[in-house]
């Protein structure tokens, strides 16, 4: 089974808590959480608050997915926030490698997450240093968006670029939803990211669990 990865961008604010409880119930192991800066990406978030807010809430892990410019200059305060994986994007940093073990060194796992337009190819070198890779099945900035097919075939690429023996997590984030999930597995993901297809359906819990047993 792949890990499901709820995103809160989808959930309401005002019932945080309530709705972590139900996709803790559903089987969900992570919770994604997209911060976003409004310049990398056009839409703003929330920051290191509110996911120390969450880690208080929950014993799930905590995948922060930073789409934002310049993450070395807040890479610690998420690691401190108490974020488990923190992930970047190879289009937003300059010396990849040098962030990749900042992120190492402050205790959380690394990921590098890459645009539907950013050829697998180029994540040849950074592979052997990163604990996760995001692919990104939507253009980031907003939830809610349709799934772009092409993601299939980079997951595949992905998991071959992986090399021998070494464990990777394979992530998506974008339209990923109950009708896509088992393709998406049978592609290679490890961890699937869902946000409005989770906190907008009528039954938050079960949503979980019928992507949950997508194989």
């Amino acid at each position: 089974m792949a890990i499901v990865a709820p995103s809160i961008l989808s959930a309401d604010f005002t019932k945080l808590e309530e709705q972590i409880r139900l996709v803790e119930k559903g089987g969900a192991e992570w919770i994604h959480l997209d911060i976003m800066d409004g310049h990398f990406v056009p839409n703003l978030t929330f920051g290191p608050l509110l996911v120390s807010a969450v880690d208080k809430m929950t014993d799930l892990v905590l995948d922060a997915h930073l789409m934002i410019e310049n993450p070395d200059s807040y890479i610690e305060r998420f690691a401190a926030a108490g974020a488990d994986f923190i992930t970047v994007h190879y289009e937003a940093v300059i010396h990849l490698n040098r962030t990749v073990n900042k992120i190492k060194q402050l205790g959380a796992k690394a990921g590098v997450a890459i645009n539907p337009s950013t050829p697998v190819g180029l994540l040849s070198e950074i592979v052997y240093d990163v604990d996760l890779i995001l692919v990104m099945s939507v253009n980031p900035g907003f939830g809610g968006q349709e799934f772009i097919d092409s993601a299939y075939r980079k997951i595949s690429e992905v998991k071959k670029l992986i090399p021998a023996g070494k464990k990777i997590f394979v992530e998506v984030d974008g339209g990923v939803g109950p009708e896509n999930a088992a393709g998406l597995v049978h592609a290679g993901t490890d961890v699937l990211v869902a946000g409005t297809s989770i906190f907008k359906s009528t039954d938050i819990t079960a949503t979980v669990r019928e992507i949950k047993a997508a194989r």
